[in-house]
């Protein structure tokens, strides 16, 4: 076991990062993914599995579905805040280690609920909530590797490092299908339907994730900071304000990814778990080219462009609804899954310049700040991803359709929309410049 803490870093010196910088960068931004996708697939993987829970003799209703997917995200967003202070305490390394061993409660936890006749209600749920344990590397892993990268690369590195994790949300949603149907391990629930397969093939590679964070990560002495100089950034409206932004971006991108199978074969007739993955598929390809765009042009025009889109694409589905029309439902959806996920990375590349802004010149104070607020936006942004499945199951049981979600969701994009604007990007211009 080596010591593997870095105690000099200067990522901004531009010899440093050639001579060395830039390669263990890569390296633990590698790693990093890795343990964080497999977090992502851990935490979305009900949403494949209820699909299939009353086929298999758990009567459950759409409702009752729909808490089943949401709760992972209510816990996974609560869990981001202690996730986030860990990296600075314990370090990057170190808690990527921990976070991907704990993944092997919520998946033996799965394979339990499933291969068990009469498993009650609520056991689903408990076994549900612990997924949000997964839900919680992706704020560790994104303020872990703000740290490594210069600010003129931080936003392409986020998109990046984001991307790999919620491209996770995809994978899960096309192996899972692949596998329940394969006899590996234990009986089937029916004929040649093994759902403890969700859980078992992940069992290899998350043993390997922290093997592999154990070997090649590294710790920095940089990251650690006081608890006092972080919770310093709660005291500006701009950490609220972007994790406000943040429920409009994220929250859609793994609400809906969370919702979309069973929104499928609730509202259309279909097995929504062949074509579910392509939403959550380019949504996470999209958002490196969102930290690209922002790096370019600025990450709040790319934001309020993003909310003006989803407004549009959320129109799509209302419309694909009246004409009961799979095609455009589905490419509506589509279209929701792009702009959040280039939502997701302006969003992101936002803050760390807002924080380096506000710190007058002091690098060190906005770079633990900003880490800080990616922890807390992370946290905030992913209560969206309760709130959608809810939204949706609120309004099938209330109304029998999903149109009046939607019109929630339309307005509060308009609403992100203009506090966007407000903030960031109405004459005079803010005080912040860079954003």
């Amino acid at each position: 076991m080596r010591d593997r803490w870095i105690t000099h870093w200067e990522p901004e010196d531009a010899q440093f990062w050639e001579r060395s910088g830039r390669r263990i960068a890569r390296r633990n931004l590698i790693f990093s993914i890795f343990a964080q996708h497999l977090g992502f697939s851990v935490w979305l993987m009900w949403s494949v599995v209820a699909v299939h829970l009353p086929a298999v003799g758990f009567p459950f209703s759409a409702d009752q579905l729909l808490w089943i997917v949401a709760v992972p995200n209510l816990v996974g967003a609560f869990m981001r805040l202690p996730y986030t202070a860990a990296v600075a305490y314990f370090g990057g390394r170190t808690w990527t280690v921990v976070t991907a061993v704990v993944l092997l409660i919520p998946l033996a936890l799965l394979i339990y609920c499933v291969t068990t006749p009469g498993t009650p209600y609520w056991m689903f749920l408990l076994a549900a909530a612990t997924a949000g344990l997964g839900g919680g590397n992706f704020a560790s892993s994104m303020a872990n590797i703000s740290y490594f990268y210069p600010e003129r690369h931080k936003g392409s590195a986020l998109g990046i490092n984001a991307a790999g994790g919620n491209i996770g949300v995809a994978v899960v949603q096309v192996v899972i299908p692949l596998v329940i149907g394969i006899a590996l391990l234990g009986a089937a629930q029916r004929p040649g339907l093994y759902l403890q397969n969700a859980a078992t093939v992940y069992v290899v590679p998350v043993v390997a994730a922290a093997i592999c964070a154990w070997l090649y990560m590294d710790d920095l002495a940089v990251v650690r900071a006081r608890i006092g100089t972080q919770l310093s950034a709660l005291r500006s409206k701009h950490t609220w304000v972007m994790s406000f932004l943040y429920i409009g971006t994220f929250g859609s991108f793994i609400g809906y990814s969370a919702a979309f199978p069973l929104l499928i074969n609730t509202q259309f007739t279909g097995d929504g778990q062949y074509v579910s993955f392509l939403g959550p598929l380019i949504g996470s390809l999209a958002r490196p080219v969102g930290g690209w765009m922002a790096d370019r042009v600025g990450g709040a025009k790319v934001t309020a462009w993003t909310f003006l889109g989803m407004g549009c694409g959320t129109t799509g589905v209302l419309l694909s609804l009246a004409a009961k029309s799979f095609a455009l439902f589905l490419v509506s959806f589509l279209a929701l899954f792009v702009l959040s996920g280039i939502g997701n990375g302006s969003t992101y590349r936002m803050i760390p310049a807002i924080f380096l802004a506000e710190a007058d010149g002091l690098v060190a104070r906005g770079q633990t700040q900003a880490a800080a607020v990616i922890g807390l936006a992370s946290a905030i942004g992913a209560l969206g991803g309760f709130l959608i499945p809810r939204g949706f199951g609120m309004s099938i049981t209330q109304t029998g359709s999903i149109i009046s979600a939607l019109l929630v969701f339309l307005a509060g994009y308009a609403v992100c929309l203009a506090v966007t604007w407000w903030f960031y990007l109405r004459s005079p211009a803010p005080s912040l410049t860079g954003v």
